[in-house]
């Protein structure tokens, strides 16, 4: 069930390249043709045509040029800047701050109707309560060295919030118990947001399914996801941002999405762990 971000990333990479290699084809020259006209060494062609290495945008265009297909060069640099924006990395992301990171999330939030996450790290940003969200987004800008906007990107995230009060949408949390017993903030901070999950939990709206610690499990912990009705997914990872979009790929964290569903308990039983974890604090 484990999810990779370079799957995703290289299986869109390879598209572009099988696209290029067709237009070669169909111009009728050779990898060494190409690379003859184009003034670049014959390895050069070889590796972009097999995806091991990422053509530029005048790389691109240089190669329809070659090809007489400069109408299809922009069309295939628009899919290069689609796939070079799959995977963000954390610095790019938040280099203005992390107030504006919160920020431009907020649009996909609210044009989405039917969210699904799973979370084996934090409790999910749309049900943190404030002090643990300023606890983790402290953390956050502290390990990465960011401009000190964090007051204002609690704000931001908290008025994200709005979204599970207002219009017909519909939210499915999975949590993992080790987050819910894991610490950030101190234990004032964690009886809060426990409590505020047991709260959450009673919402209409909202599904708050807890995926017990157990010896015996066969659905194993992924990565962070959320999903977005059936358009994206984004994977929060320790290196960056992972943004899918492409069908067959949600699909696949549709069913790890269920998978782990199907682990996890609900109602009285979710509550008995939280309130079990809130124990343990003293």
């Amino acid at each position: 069930m484990a999810l990779s971000h370079s799957s995703s990333v290289q299986q869109a990479r390879q598209v572009l390249a099988d696209r290029l290699g067709e237009i070669r084809r169909d111009a009728g020259l050779t990898g060494r043709d190409l690379a003859r006209i184009c003034d670049w060494h014959p390895s050069k062609s070889s590796r972009i045509e097999n995806a091991r290495t990422p053509p530029s945008a005048d790389d691109i265009r240089a190669w329809c040029r070659a090809c007489r297909a400069t109408e299809q060069a922009e069309d295939l640099v628009a899919s290069l800047r689609a796939v070079e924006g799959m995977f963000v990395e954390w610095r790019r992301m938040e280099r203005a701050g992390l107030r504006q990171a919160q920020e431009s999330r907020l649009p996909l939030y609210e044009r989405t109707r039917r969210f699904r996450s799973y979370s084996s790290w934090l409790v999910p940003g749309l049900i943190q309560t404030r002090a643990y969200t300023a606890a983790a987004l402290h953390a956050i800008q502290q390990r990465r060295g960011l401009h000190d906007d964090v007051d204002q990107a609690v704000t931001a995230r908290i008025e994200r919030q709005r979204v599970l009060y207002e219009g017909d949408h519909r939210f499915a949390f999975l949590i993992e118990e080790s987050v819910l017993r894991s610490g950030i903030g101190g234990s004032e901070v964690m009886a809060g947001q426990l409590g505020h999950l047991i709260t959450i939990s009673s919402l209409p709206n909202v599904s708050l399914g807890i995926v017990p610690m157990r010896p015996d499990r066969t659905r194993w912990p992924a990565e962070g996801f959320w999903i977005f009705d059936v358009a994206q997914v984004n994977v929060e990872l320790i290196s960056g941002y992972l943004t899918i979009t492409q069908p067959s790929e949600i699909e696949l964290y549709a069913a790890a999405f269920t998978e782990l569903a199907d682990a996890a308990v609900y109602g009285t039983r979710a509550r008995a762990l939280i309130t079990a974890a809130i124990d343990t604090l003293g």
